[in-house]
């Protein structure tokens, strides 16, 4: 038993070492390096997909390999990182760092972001059963639930206003996604100089579907490092939509998330609810 113990131990002590130096801020970047930055729960990990799908056309993305093709830098090791095939394509949820230079910075709705964030917390039992997301709202907007990295106002804002006109820095809005995934993937493209054929670009997208990737989180969810420790019956894969919120927030969810950050969510194409009733009352004065 003490032998037993003792080895326990050690591998404990080794792991501490290995994993040390973390991506947050200390852990090796190359300047080839490209980084699939996002504020929590705005679509990164189909990004992930997307990407990888698009880069790695001869193997499909899966949660058993994301983490080799496109790993998660807050899980893996500073030894580990270092001795990955170049140029790396790493998944980063930081707020601006000087040091990275080619960027894929992905954007949502941060009205479905507060709703995507609330599920998340309750998957991995950080949010209990029956707690409303109105009561988790506060803290959220506040940056209390990713208080590290600020609010989403905090994130979004730090990488734009320092990078955003500049070269090596696509932004790619959840939404358009959603709604063209071949369309955006040509900024990526463009951004790796690879090759962007229709098929190339379809393929990816078929690949990284909604679909499909509940299908694999069925079957591996219980194996990805990001999701085996975390509550089974709920999905990590959920909707995969935008404008939820319009059903699901209350009005004055909604109206503090605006009151926060309706100068931000303006400026990057997401209309404020007020806004969108003016125009309503204007085309239908009847009404």
């Amino acid at each position: 038993m003490l032998i037993k113990r003792g080895v326990k131990h050690l591998s404990r002590v080794n792991d501490v070492l290995l994993r040390r130096l973390r991506i947050e801020r200390d852990i090796t970047i190359f300047p080839d390096d490209i980084f699939l930055t996002s504020y929590p729960r705005s679509g990164n990990t189909w990004t992930r997909f997307l990407v990888g799908n698009l880069v790695h056309s001869e193997e499909p993305v899966t949660f058993l390999n994301v983490e080799r093709l496109v790993p998660d830098m807050y899980k893996h090791g500073d030894y580990y990182m270092r001795h990955l095939p170049r140029p790396r394509i790493l998944k980063s949820h930081e707020v601006f760092d000087p040091r990275y230079k080619r960027i894929i910075y992905i954007v949502r709705d941060p009205r479905d972001v507060a709703i995507s964030n609330y599920h998340w917390e309750m998957k991995q039992r950080a949010v209990k059963d029956g707690i409303p997301i109105e009561q988790f709202l506060p803290d959220w907007i506040g940056g209390k639930v990713w208080d590290r990295l600020g609010n989403w106002g905090d994130h979004v804002t730090s990488w734009l206003s320092t990078r955003g006109d500049r070269p090596g820095f696509v932004m790619l809005r959840y939404e358009d996604l959603i709604e063209n995934p071949a369309r955006e993937l040509v900024k990526v493209a463009n951004l790796l100089g690879i090759e962007r054929s229709p098929e190339r670009l379809a393929r990816a997208a078929d690949l990284s579907s909604a679909d499909r990737m509940r299908q694999l989180e069925q079957t591996q969810g219980k194996k990805w490092v990001q999701t085996r420790y975390t509550r089974q019956d709920k999905p990590f894969v959920r909707k995969a939509s935008s404008g939820g919120w319009k059903s699901i927030l209350s009005p004055q969810s909604v109206a503090a998330i605006e009151a926060a950050w309706g100068d931000i969510m303006t400026s990057i194409g997401y209309p404020l609810s007020s806004e969108s009733e003016t125009k309503a009352t204007l085309v239908h004065p009847g009404k």
